[in-house]
């Protein structure tokens, strides 16, 4: 860390030292020049200004001793038992990187009545799996959930944690981050391990242009997020690994000051991060009404509709359609995109794709350079064709 020392009796103008500063960081109060939150640590005012009146002094960062910290834990995200597929992504991935280190696997499951359940997870060789069935824990409540996952690391210290990037993870993650002042990347897309312990964490940045290199040297346990389908889940063993420690925790510390009064179920639905056929609709479509012809598509393949941003944002599709770092990462055997240009930011959500067919009119749409088979033409000659070779084949 590092921090400005201003020294007030080397300003003899107030006014032209604060000017220094191109984004507004210094300010006068009380007849004094103050840093505030917009500092950008430029050191501009310690070059530009008189000698003396600005120092930048680096802060010593207390080293934490990492041979205290050994394993890699995944959390194992549920309903009632019932595990999240993102949940066996991340165990491949642990498993991985703890080999890098030669240091174990776990994970921890918290839940009520989760003693069976918790053993479908001994068929993907895990070394250790820490449960805590109780009661309170039922359903998912931020207090009581942090409360365990603290006491978990507290008790087993595991140099890195990983936790899928769901509507719980995305809420406990932080919060247990938050809990034990350490560091946390969110929606990782490659991890990697140093020899030294030290999870390489990279995710895209400034809108998808840059892929950016987190790393947490000084503190642990390090916490990183992932999106479902950007992994790959290792296949299920028919003999069990592993043993299973069901833990005790403080029943004080279960204690919610949220009440919940009802939980009603939403009706099943269909998410394209679980179709094998994507049809994708991009600004090569003109009219809302034309989706129904990528629609007949879709559904001749037996898959599902998607699309872009621009199309979602401008109403013609429901948002939990969209591809890309602000909607869905899909991972289809099969992807068809129609007037797709492939920005960054889309082909970051499906470029894992099993097989990318991609149809643009420009021969120099990006799309082409992640695309397995590129159709040079217009859509609306080339779809309506598809359709009819495949209408043709049902029949026959």
């Amino acid at each position: 860390m590092a921090k400005l020392i201003i020294n007030q009796s080397k300003i003899d103008n107030i006014k032209e030292f604060i000017s220094i500063c191109p984004f507004g960081a210094l300010e006068e109060a009380e007849g004094e020049v103050r840093v505030n939150a917009a500092c950008k640590m430029c050191k501009l005012c310690v070059k530009k200004g008189p000698e003396g009146a600005a120092t930048y002094v680096e802060e010593k960062v207390e080293a934490v001793d990492k041979s205290l910290w050994k394993g890699i834990a995944v959390y194992v995200d549920h309903i009632d038992g019932d595990i999240h597929p993102v949940t066996y992504e991340l165990i491949g991935k642990a498993k991985e990187l703890a080999s890098k280190i030669h240091h174990p696997v776990y994970a921890i499951m918290m839940g009520s009545n989760i003693k069976e359940k918790c053993k479908e997870l001994l068929h993907y060789g895990i070394d250790k799996i820490f449960v805590y069935d109780f009661k309170e824990l039922d359903r998912f409540k931020i207090e009581p959930y942090t409360a365990v996952f603290k006491d978990f690391i507290e008790n087993i210290k595991p140099t890195a944690i990983l936790v899928g990037a769901t509507t719980v993870g995305r809420q406990l993650a932080p919060r247990v981050a938050a809990r034990l002042q350490t560091g946390l990347t969110a929606d990782c897309t490659i991890l990697d391990m140093n020899e030294d312990t030290d999870l390489i964490q990279i995710r895209p940045a400034f809108g998808g242009n840059i892929m950016a290199q987190i790393l947490t040297p000084n503190h642990r346990p390090q916490m990183a997020t992932v999106r479902y389908k950007v992994m790959d889940a290792p296949k299920r063993k028919k003999e069990e690994s592993g043993e299973i420690l069901f833990c005790n925790i403080d029943s004080k510390l279960l204690k919610n000051n949220v009440e919940v009064l009802d939980i009603i179920k939403k009706e099943k639905e269909e998410f394209i991060e679980g179709a094998d056929v994507l049809v994708v609709a991009g600004r090569g479509v003109k009219k809302e009404e034309d989706i129904a012809m990528l629609e007949e598509l879709a559904d001749l393949l037996g898959g599902q509709i998607a699309c872009t941003r621009p199309m979602a944002e401008a109403g013609w599709m429901e948002a939990k359609r969209q591809i890309g770092l602000s909607g869905r990462t899909v991972r289809p055997k099969l992807i068809i995109t129609c007037g797709v240009s492939g920005a960054i930011q889309f082909v970051a959500g499906m470029n894992h794709s099993e097989h990318i067919i991609a149809i643009n009119k420009d021969e120099k749409a990006p799309i082409f350079k992640v695309a397995n088979d590129c159709l040079v033409g217009d859509l609306y000659e080339i779809i309506p064709e598809l359709i009819d070779k495949l209408k043709a084949n049902k029949g026959a």
